[in-house]
């Protein structure tokens, strides 16, 4: 047995173990030791410090260093106490009681848009707790697939992946599946994606929380391609653990013929000002500790800046 195997056998065992204790004690007791561990992670080893501070410097240079300081702690808190509402979630949320859980403002008009006939596409980011997001969209009955990264440990991947698909959700790999998710938006089903994410120098730049950013171009390909209407849909922690708040920010449908349906570019655009905006309210429920504005050639941030 290699090293490499032996590292994710023993990944995979503290994970198993960290879940055990984590569904065996109550949601408030997870959210007491997140408090602490947050601190621990923000301000005594700073975990990925440096690029959590110079994204928040990024998105709020208005803000002096002790609040964002604060929005980095809160950050972490966030965070761990979403794994620990991931665990629990399939426990606590049933099709009878999921009410109970989460507020839905505008749902009549959500339920109408996704339950229209024909291709859908959506939009979310690395904010609020996304997994819980697409637990309770499958209590609605609709076909939602989701495009989610392997991990690269092969353990927890497959132990992600149950848990994932258990609670309702299919998964498609990120990689090599345009097929697959062509063939969800021919036969009418809603594609899922985190939109956040960085695309390297091959992806299309646009502005995100005041830079240039590089983003996948397959999402809008996807919308674009199938004349399929974007949402951007949200889920966010409400005023204490395991309650939520799970909107639909916005929609634009090609059958209106708006302008940012005319390229990747606008189209990708659109969708990350509206992530901007969710992401303002409430900044403590991002990642920031993605490197999400890495590696954006010079030429590209050039020709951002005379477009803009």
């Amino acid at each position: 047995m290699s090293l490499l195997n032996l590292r994710h056998l023993a990944e995979y065992f503290a994970v198993r173990v960290a879940l055990s204790l984590i569904q065996a004690v109550r949601i408030e007791t997870c959210q007491v030791a997140c408090h602490w561990l947050a601190w621990l992670a923000a301000d005594v080893l700073r975990i990925r410090g440096r690029v959590v501070e110079e994204n928040l410097q990024i998105a709020f240079p208005e803000k002096t260093a002790a609040e964002r300081s604060q929005i980095a702690r809160r950050m972490w808190e966030h965070l761990l106490l979403m794994v620990c509402e991931t665990a629990q979630l399939q426990r606590k949320f049933h099709e009878t009681n999921w009410r109970k859980y989460v507020e839905v403002p505008r749902k009549r008009e959500w339920i109408l848009v996704a339950s229209k006939s024909g291709p859908k596409v959506c939009v979310t980011g690395h904010f609020g707790n996304f997994e819980a997001l697409g637990h309770v969209s499958n209590f609605w009955g609709f076909r939602t697939y989701t495009v989610a990264r392997t991990l690269d440990n092969p353990y927890l991947d497959r132990l992600v992946t149950r848990h994932r698909e258990s609670m309702g959700q299919r998964l498609l790999p990120k990689t090599d599946s345009a097929g697959q998710a062509d063939e969800v938006l021919q036969t009418g089903g809603i594609l899922g994606i985190l939109g956040d994410q960085h695309a390297g120098r091959k992806g299309c730049v646009v502005d995100f929380l005041g830079r240039p950013a590089s983003c996948h171009k397959a999402l809008a390909l996807f919308a674009l391609l199938s004349r399929a209407p974007l949402l951007v849909a949200t889920c966010t922690r409400a005023d204490r653990p395991l309650h939520f708040t799970m909107q639909m920010d916005a929609i634009i449908d090609p059958a209106d013929n708006p302008p940012e349906f005319g390229s990747v570019e606008e189209l990708t655009q659109w969708y990350n000002d509206v992530l901007a905006a969710r992401i303002h309210e409430q900044p403590e429920q991002y990642w920031w500790l993605h490197d999400r504005w890495k590696e954006v050639p010079k030429a590209k941030r050039r020709k951002r800046k005379l477009a803009a």
